[in-house]
């Protein structure tokens, strides 16, 4: 009789293998079970090998990211909102700094690629949203915007979640996001407001 894989078991090896990217630990086939009371067969059962593994933790990554994005509220504003969205990036990549890295390791597979790529989506419809209101130009395609919006995150996020400059560094999203939405035909003032106000939800690390 084939033995029902259980969830909860998979969802342990993955927050394990998580906890020990942000401990600095080393993540092999042997550490990855030891005290969990699983043999190494486990992560063959669950994952076909580490392989699997580290295409489950770039997976994570993107979940977590997902669940971060869903928590930004939609308001009148979809200017102030896309720079939310911005800032939930960002606190993303602090929060899970290795984690972050692991999502764009290109050596492994994605689990779920829709799935993944539906995390700029939430961008794109607040672009989407901006030029219905005319805060951006009639001709704007929303997906070039997010992508451009996502590279201003992404750019920040690499240089201090993993990278040598510190948190104070993550303030010059403000003039770059406002910079980039202007060009996209935002009225100056009013981007400027909007690009704060979505700002201020950034909440950055003591120190």
């Amino acid at each position: 009789m084939v033995r029902t894989k259980d969830p909860a078991v998979r969802t342990l090896l993955v927050e394990r293998a998580a906890t020990m990217l942000r401990t600095r630990e080393p993540v092999t086939l042997r550490s990855l079970v030891a005290g969990t009371g699983m043999s190494t067969m486990a992560v063959y059962t669950y994952f076909g090998g580490m392989e699997g593994v580290w295409k489950a933790l770039r997976q994570e990554g993107f979940t977590r990211l997902a669940a971060r994005f869903a928590t930004v509220p939609t308001s009148e504003d979809p200017v102030q909102d896309l720079t939310a969205l911005t800032v939930a990036y960002l606190g993303n990549a602090l929060d899970h700094p290795d984690l972050y890295r692991v999502m764009f390791d290109a050596n492994f597979d994605l689990e779920d690629l829709k799935s993944a790529d539906a995390t700029l989506e939430y961008m794109v419809q607040a672009v989407g949203r901006s030029r219905q209101v005319g805060r951006f130009r009639a001709g704007t395609d929303p997906l070039e915007v997010a992508t451009q919006t996502w590279t201003v995150a992404h750019g920040l996020a690499s240089l201090v979640a993993n990278g040598p400059l510190s948190s104070q560094t993550l303030a010059n999203g403000v003039a770059l996001l406002t910079a980039l939405f202007i060009n996209t035909g935002d009225d100056p003032g009013k981007c400027r407001s909007s690009v704060e106000k979505g700002w201020k939800q950034l909440h950055l690390p003591a120190g």
